[in-house]
């Protein structure tokens, strides 16, 4: 629950345990924003509406179309909600990307590209304060996908995938693979980076991959800046090194090479702050001076 600036007032938070059925997910969700409803009332605050951003591709419509992580394609999500309070559904990146814009570090710049780096890898290009969706919604994808070739030396075909490679279970997988010491979490693996060569190296390749992604949407962007968010894009050390030199290096026109690579301003609430402004800007347009932030 967010107000004017940004401001958080009031959060909850409870496991999704992604792993069940999209219903019962979905079920605590609505349980939750029940919750949020009844500490407005107790904080005197006018609600006007709810803001729900989900890890997944969602339409121009609301409309969940993707199941990687929570099950909710074919749910009626927006309406579920719409039944506590008006609801708009969006996609947790292009919420943290319109947070950013409005309060964080995106302020006051017209083309923005935000990237977040965490249990997956999305991205979001917001132009003149509003968040890029694409026909279908789906203008998010940047690492699903494998970037195919064949190598010049033995011929095989290699299929890479980014986000099996740079995201945060990916360093789990990559490190479990090559060393003795088995770990569960990517925070072990960074952890390591000063004492074990296996989680250097790992952490280091991971920067350098998403880097090239990177300047790639550089390239045929030209953003006025990159921001990068998510729990693994903020954890700095070798891998934001080895990110931004690789991304810097990719960068194919001059007077793009130097643009501004920021860290995310908001951490972890820009998804929900965003959510939260994203129900203003469709419901209550109006209202929307009341959630801009003066520029100093």
């Amino acid at each position: 629950m967010s107000v004017p600036y940004g401001q958080v007032l009031a959060k909850q938070v409870i496991p999704t345990k992604a792993e069940r059925e999209g219903q019962l997910v979905l079920s605590d969700s609505l349980a939750l924003a029940r919750l949020l409803m009844q500490e407005a009332s107790r904080l005197g605050r006018e609600v006007l509406g709810i803001g729900v951003g989900v890890a997944e591709l969602v339409d121009l419509e609301g409309n969940v179309t993707s199941g990687q992580t929570i099950r909710w394609r074919g749910l009626p999500v927006q309406d579920r909600f719409s039944q506590i309070a008006p609801s708009v559904v969006e996609s947790d990146v292009r919420a943290a990307a319109l947070a950013e814009c409005l309060f964080g570090a995106g302020r006051g710049l017209r083309i923005v590209v935000y990237v977040t780096v965490g249990t997956g890898i999305s991205y979001s290009l917001v132009n003149e304060g509003h968040p890029f969706p694409g026909s279908r919604g789906n203008a998010l994808i940047l690492s699903s996908s494998p970037l195919s070739t064949r190598c010049t030396h033995c011929g095989e075909v290699l299929k890479p995938i980014l986000e099996e490679f740079s995201s945060g279970p990916a360093l789990v997988s990559r490190y479990n693979r090559r060393s003795s010491s088995k770990v569960t979490r990517a925070e072990e693996v960074m952890s390591a980076v000063g004492h074990d060569p296996v989680a250097l190296d790992v952490v280091r390749t991971a920067g350098e991959a998403l880097g090239v992604s990177t300047a790639f949407l550089v390239n045929t962007l030209d953003p006025d800046a990159v921001i990068v968010g998510g729990g693994l894009g903020l954890a700095g050390g070798p891998y934001w090194e080895s990110f931004l030199s690789s991304t810097r290096k990719h960068i194919w026109a001059e007077n793009s090479r130097d643009l501004p690579i920021l860290r995310a301003a908001l951490g972890n609430d820009a998804g929900l702050i965003g959510a939260a402004a994203t129900v203003v800007l469709s419901k209550h347009p109006d209202q929307l001076s009341r959630i801009i932030v003066p520029q100093p």
